[in-house]
């Protein structure tokens, strides 16, 4: 049987289940990262678990978010960090040493292996050939444990790559394209597999920019092939030994395909406030630009930084304009340093951020208010910045330098500079100083805990009927960034759900935390792609903690929907979709889940209007042994 990329390498790892798409299957699960913005909750959810050591190949906490340390909350989170991973066999990698996905891809990345990361941009490491995916922390915390990864078979979608990119057109611009097409909710319960002559044409940063940003379309990842362009990556790396070839079979079919034709596409740019909301740079040229930021996960490797320098060489940003940058790792910081390309960039205005995902989260170089900024990263959410009114457009490294220099939204083949492709070097810089492998002797070691580290919130068993008020009730596309804020105020509480959960849904009602203690929880109704975006566990942890029974959507992200059910609280479609007019915010709903079982609909009773509608999960039996059993964590204490 002729097998395309993505099933050979999952069907290497299948443990249960068929590979059908829609059944349910589980994956061994070769490597798992975290960074610290969901890490602490996820090694005390590890620490419940009462193992000794992480049972993976490898197991790697990464500190990148919270690094603005104004107050003891984040250094205290970080201490708890270093001295978990070295008592149970996980490596640390410091603050400053980079973002999780930038040093994960040169530092660990292996072709033909699965990894599990709380961060939905894990799938970056597809750029390598690896099935890699984001998770919520719970999840990741179970497969450190050794248990596989549960998940639907997704059906697996060939985008063919045809001719060559042109000069000033990049990785970001292809994605940016396949988000035009496809839209946030186009991948949900797919792989986005990467195939046809154009990938060779494609150098890893950019493969990997592509499968970072397959997270804005739902999917649960993207996958290039690997291939002599990796070879050379990973030689340049000093780890060519974890090479291997590995391409579809010729012949092989997709459940779906499209076709993008490099040579044809042209600088584009994401609009407010959705990655999906696509045009081209020349459609909106000559708007004013408040503020640049360069850098994030998405696009902060030596080949960004290196075009950026080429391009900024003997100029100067536009005269009021704000720009910055967020190297992507200690490596690629050491080698503009080394080899001068750090010195056109400062001279031309930007200023050095840390090496950190700060300025895509809201935390730091924050725009002004209703502050027009051009970012290179990969999240354009309202409020995402840390200003609220900011508009944020996404675009490339080469379209970002364009706008910095004129102060507008700029064509960069506008500019008339010419062209320079990037030169790698045959060695990167490498020092693994500031990756701290786990303790020799772990017995030794003293986990520390800052008072902001509170216990872990214990969910309750599912009662026979869920009763309650709609505590709110929103529209399509509600993400994690409305659910549970990211910034500098809530990053910092992560690790503490009581203090947390007096954010949750603050950009849409800041009246809900409140109003959901009095009432003793209740109901949320939304509408399409519910929950998408970050894999932040908090968005289902927090509202647990309120109270929160159920969600009654039209339809759910990924991400967010196993989270739903790893923390109890039950999800669940309408049949019609017509049936979510019949419900105001504010209405007393009655939902029986005595008899709740794998395929049956359950009725759900409107007491304010006397209305009765069916409701369906997607739940199949061991999720519906979960929901019983008050959450993923009393399942697998239950079924040690």
């Amino acid at each position: 049987m002729k097998l395309n990329l993505a099933q050979k390498i999952l069907r290497d790892h299948l443990v249960e289940g068929q590979p059908v798409a829609g059944s349910p299957i589980a994956l061994r699960i070769d490597q798992t990262l975290t960074q610290d913005a969901t890490g602490t909750m996820a090694y005390l959810q590890f620490e419940a678990l009462g193992l000794p050591r992480v049972k993976t190949e490898l197991s790697v906490s990464y500190v990148d978010h919270n690094m603005l340390q104004s107050g003891f909350e984040n250094a205290d989170d970080h201490r708890f960090l270093q001295s978990i991973a070295a008592k149970y066999g996980i490596y640390f990698s410091r603050p400053g040493n980079g973002i999780c996905h930038q040093v994960h891809l040169e530092r660990f990345a292996a072709p033909g292996k699965t990894l599990l990361g709380s961060d939905s941009h894990t799938p970056t490491g597809g750029g390598l050939g690896m099935i890699a995916m984001g998770a919520g922390g719970l999840d990741v915390a179970l497969a450190m444990a050794g248990q596989p990864f549960h998940l639907r078979m997704p059906k697996i979608v060939g985008l063919r790559l045809t001719g060559k990119l042109q000069p000033y057109v990049t990785g970001k611009d292809v994605i940016l394209e396949v988000l035009r097409r496809l839209t946030v909710k186009g991948g949900v319960g797919k792989i986005m597999e990467y195939w046809g002559d154009g990938v060779a044409t494609l150098d890893v940063p950019d493969r990997a920019t592509i499968t970072n940003m397959g997270a804005e379309l739902g999917a649960t990842t993207s996958v290039f092939p690997s291939d002599e362009t990796s070879r050379r990556y990973l030689q340049a790396q000093g780890r060519e030994e974890v090479w291997r070839e590995l391409a579809a079979d010729p012949g092989c079919t997709y459940d779906e395909e499209l076709v993008i034709e490099l040579d044809k596409l042209e600088p584009m740019v994401a609009q407010p406030h959705m990655p999906d909301n696509v045009v081209r740079v020349r459609d909106i040229a000559g708007l004013k630009v408040d503020q640049v930021a360069f850098g994030s996960c998405t696009n902060s490797s030596y080949r960004d930084l290196m075009m950026m320098a080429h391009m900024l060489k003997g100029r100067r940003v536009a005269e009021g304009l704000s720009a910055g940058l967020s190297p992507g790792s200690r490596q690629v910081m050491m080698e503009i340093l080394h080899n001068g390309a750090m010195a056109p960039i400062v001279e031309a205005g930007v200023r050095i951020l840390e090496s950190s995902c700060g300025a895509c989260i809201g935390m730091g170089f924050s725009p002004p208010t209703e502050g027009v900024t051009v970012r290179t990263f990969n999240r354009n959410f309202l409020g995402r910045t840390g200003t609220k009114n900011a508009k944020a457009y996404l675009v490339s490294p080469e379209t970002a330098v364009a706008c910095a220099l004129t102060g507008q939204f700029t064509d960069p083949r506008d500019l008339g500079l010419s062209f320079q492709p990037v030169e790698y070097p045959d060695h990167f810089y490498v020092d693994d100083a500031m990756i701290i492998p786990p303790a020799r002797e772990p017995e030794s070691v003293e986990v520390i805990r800052g008072p902001n580290i509170k216990p872990l919130p214990v969910a309750q068993t599912m009662p026979e009927v869920l009763k309650g008020a709609v505590l709110l009730k929103v529209e399509d596309n509600i993400t994690t960034d409305h659910i549970m804020p990211a910034g500098s105020k809530v990053l910092p509480k992560r690790s503490n759900i009581p203090a947390i959960s007096e954010h949750v849904f603050e950009v849409v009602d800041p009246t809900f935390p409140s109003r959901a203690k009095a009432s003793g929880g209740g109901f949320v109704v939304g509408g399409h792609n519910y929950g998408q975006g970050s894999s932040r566990e908090h968005a289902a942890l927090a509202p647990m903690y309120l109270g929160l029974k159920a969600v009654l959507v039209k339809s759910f992200a990924r991400i967010h929907l196993a989270n739903l059910v790893n923390f109890g609280i039950l999800p669940l479609t309408f049949v019609h979709e017509a049936d979510y007019d019949k419900i105001a915010q504010g209405d007393e709903l009655e939902i029986p889940v005595a008899d709740l079982q794998p395929g049956r609909p359950v009725t759900a009773r409107n007491l304010s209007n006397g209305q009765s509608f069916p409701l369906q999960h997607p739940l199949e039996e061991r999720e519906v042994a979960i929901m019983r059993a008050g959450g993923a964590l009393a399942y697998a204490r239950a079924n040690a």
